[in-house]
């Protein structure tokens, strides 16, 4: 499993390599179709919020994929699809809290998480 850190290292490398390319990956080039140009959104057509939208813009413009849906590789075998040999996923993160139930001191006190996990654009899935 990824730690946290790795997972903020490899958002943080992905920005600098672009800034690196000449690329401000935070000014979406509306360049391609219309459908390039919207807002990720996921298999079940829920639209990616935050740094998630920045990742898989950046993405789909380094690999240029007109699709703008993604899934996870179990979301694609449960539609009956495979991610194709030798595709790359890009990194997405679910930020959330979540309150222990069994504490000493009995105090509701919501912690934070981070998880991070990869996504396929679905022009790299079969079927």
């Amino acid at each position: 499993m990824q730690s946290i850190k790795d997972t903020y290292q490899r958002i943080t490398d992905t920005i600098v390599e672009q800034l690196e390319a000449g690329t401000k990956p935070w000014i979406r080039p509306w360049r391609g179709s219309v459908r390039h140009s919207r807002i990720p959104r996921r298999a079940t057509g829920e639209a990616y919020r935050g740094i998630n939208v920045l990742m898989l813009w950046v993405s789909g413009q380094m690999f240029g994929y007109e699709e703008n849906t993604w899934m996870t590789y179990r979301q694609a075998q449960d539609l009956g699809g495979q991610v194709r040999k030798g595709e790359k996923g890009t990194l997405v993160v679910k930020y959330g809290t979540f309150t222990p139930k069994e504490r000493e001191d009995d105090e509701d006190r919501s912690i934070p998480y981070l998880k991070g996990y990869t996504v396929f654009n679905v022009e790299q899935i079969e079927n």
